[in-house]
């Protein structure tokens, strides 16, 4: 330990080698700090009573990444996660997963615009391919039912798969 780790700026260092460099109150995580794990994880934030809380930015050991917000260490409310493979959703979360309205946008160029529950596409969307034709209508449990401007069902195109 380096500083007041009871209260003021300090640096903590765990037995496992995760670090802790911010304000402390209470001898507790509180206020402004960096987080920084073995696996090379970091978060970059608010902190509330050792707990992830408020605005940060967490980035993974792959490279992905998550900024917005954070409750009880979860990401909740509104936020951006960018996948290492470039994909982005950019919504709103609940416990972890998307949830609420968001959009999720594919590295080809294909694009969800719409409702998600429980980290899946869920509820009224639009799906638009990268040659720009669109699919909208009902999503449930990430699959796609939709139909064109004059009823007749129709499919995203097979690069949109995976969303």
């Amino acid at each position: 330990m380096e500083g007041n780790c009871d209260y003021g700026q300090g640096t903590y260092i765990r037995s496992d080698g995760s670090k802790y460099v911010g304000e402390f109150k209470n001898g507790k995580f509180n206020g402004q700090g960096t987080y920084t794990n073995p696996d090379g994880s970091k978060y970059v934030g608010e902190f509330t009573d050792d707990r992830l809380n408020g605005q940060g930015t967490y980035t993974f050991p792959d490279g992905s990444e998550y900024d917005g917000e954070f409750t009880d260490n979860k990401r909740t409310g509104r936020g951006r996660y960018t996948f290492s493979d470039r994909s982005r959703y950019v919504g709103e979360f609940k416990d972890g997963k998307f949830n609420g309205q968001g959009e999720y946008t594919l590295p080809n160029g294909s694009k969800y615009v719409g409702e998600f529950k429980d980290g899946k596409i869920n509820g009224q969307g639009t799906y638009t391919n990268p040659d720009g034709s669109k699919c909208v209508g009902e999503f449930k449990d990430g699959k796609i039912n939709c139909q064109d401007a004059h009823g007749k069902r129709t499919e995203p195109s097979s690069d949109g798969e995976g969303l």
